[in-house]
């Protein structure tokens, strides 16, 4: 607790929490707003394909924007002012929040059918959704890689896992209180009006940024080069380290069945769980959020700093059991403590990969390394969500989420077989991190 108060009474790293804390929050109370809007979007006549579908395009409309602004969003946060970069971020996601709460209210009438003669058509309000959904999706992509890289600027490296875990607490229990809000709010209102939870919370991301007031000045390892040069630095730094990028490509089939069970929570809910109130899906979402929450903050109790690959392997395997496990049970009040213990792993996991890439990663990179392995996390993530979407059309929304279950189990399993990910680890010594390139790539980092 000691620690906490400290990192709290420091005027700087509470607004960096509050804003961070608000911005990685609002996205989960607009993705509930949709995916139930997308959810009930047609008539009850129509059977479940034509939802699932219009879900699974959700997903793959921010694809190219969302995978753009993660290429270029780490070289972005080395090269301007990290605090600039995530105002303006955060404000194009402000916007596109308030374009999509004018879309659910309008609802303007027409469909669009889809090509191939299935007959499976999409409203037209809902096509509008899909570029600003894609606006909002790109804006936070922008926001992470830069936000993530600020925090060692503020943070002593011996707190950096107390911060972490700290900041996505406070995120996933912001994320909780919107989504039990927004769910709420959308039983009793017009679902463009339940949007006013997220869009209070990107407006309190521009406050807190706006008071924020730290060094978060780009610090140049060499003369200013071409931006791709520059971008290319990221992903060869990530390259050479081979502990992070077998953990990268872990975390991209990882994401993949992650997407792959969870486009369909609108209709596991909805058709497994016979859910006909959102406020119970927002129960299912913030379970998962405050599990989230409760292990961001648990694991530093773990002193994770020494064994953190084997940490990550284990938590690994846990989530995909707690997925595997949704897939066989049929009572919301099963699935949603299920849920907490889902949201046990991922919390973390986040916290510990985090404070370990900023203890290791010298400044001057942090930001490209990070954006690096945003890039390849989360490539796969709307084609799972498409597949998720083809595989509950073509066999049961059990099986989409035992499939994505096992899959998540075995990855663990191959990470477990890895071994400079079993090795990763790094020491809470104060003295500054490398700036140069390793010698040997695949040795254990800043470990004595």
């Amino acid at each position: 607790m000691s620690r906490w108060s400290s990192l709290l009474r420091q005027k700087s790293f509470t607004y960096l929490l509050i804003s961070g804390g608000a911005s990685l929050a609002a996205p989960t109370g607009s993705l509930i707003i949709v995916s139930w809007a997308l959810a009930h979007a047609y008539p009850s006549s129509v059977p479940p394909s034509f939802p699932a579908v219009a879900l699974a395009l959700l997903g793959l409309s921010s694809t190219i924007p969302t995978l753009a602004a993660a290429v270029v969003s780490g070289t972005l946060a080395d090269r301007i002012d990290r605090r600039y970069l995530m105002r303006i971020a955060n404000l194009a996601a402000l916007a596109a929040t308030l374009a999509v709460a004018a879309i659910l209210l309008a609802r303007p009438e027409g469909h669009v059918n889809l090509p191939g003669g299935s007959g499976i058509y999409l409203p037209l309000w809902v096509v509008l959704l899909y570029p600003f959904w894609a606006i909002e999706t790109a804006s936070i992509t922008l926001f992470r890689p830069a936000f993530n890289a600020s925090v060692p600027r503020i943070v002593a490296r011996a707190d950096l896992g107390t911060a972490n875990g700290l900041i996505y607490a406070i995120a996933l229990f912001l994320s909780i209180g919107a989504s039990l809000s927004a769910s709420g709010l959308a039983s009793f209102v017009p679902w463009g009006y339940a949007l006013a939870i997220p869009v209070a919370l990107f407006a309190l991301t521009q406050v807190s940024l706006q008071l924020l007031v730290a060094d978060l000045a780009p610090r140049r390892d060499g003369p200013l080069r071409r931006f791709l040069s520059d971008a290319s630095e990221g992903y060869r730094y990530l390259w050479q380290r081979r502990d992070l990028f077998e953990l990268t490509i872990a975390a991209l089939a990882v994401n993949f069945f992650s997407a792959v069970a969870f486009v369909e929570l609108g209709l596991y809910a909805t058709f497994w769980l016979n859910v006909s109130d959102a406020v119970l899906l927002g129960a299912l979402v913030a379970a998962g959020s405050l599990g989230a929450a409760v292990g961001g903050l648990l694991v530093n109790r773990f002193h994770f700093e020494s064994r953190a690959g084997n940490l990550l392997v284990l938590f690994t395997v846990g989530q995909g059991l707690a997925v595997l496990a949704l897939g066989f049970v049929r009572s919301i009040w099963l699935a949603i403590p299920d849920m907490f213990v889902f949201g046990l792993f991922p919390g973390m996991f986040t916290t510990v990969f985090l404070a370990t890439v900023q203890a290791t990663v010298p400044d001057e990179k942090l930001g490209r390394v990070l954006a690096a392995d945003e890039v390849g996390s989360y490539a796969l993530v709307p084609f799972g969500q498409w597949a998720g979407g083809v595989l509950t059309v073509a066999s049961s929304i059990q099986a989409t989420y035992i499939s994505a279950g096992i899959g998540t189990v075995g990855v663990g399993g191959l990470m477990g077989s890895m071994r400079d990910i079993r090795r990763l680890r790094f020491t809470t010594r104060t003295e500054p991190v490398r700036t140069e390139e390793p010698a040997n790539p695949t040795a254990e980092p800043a470990v004595p």
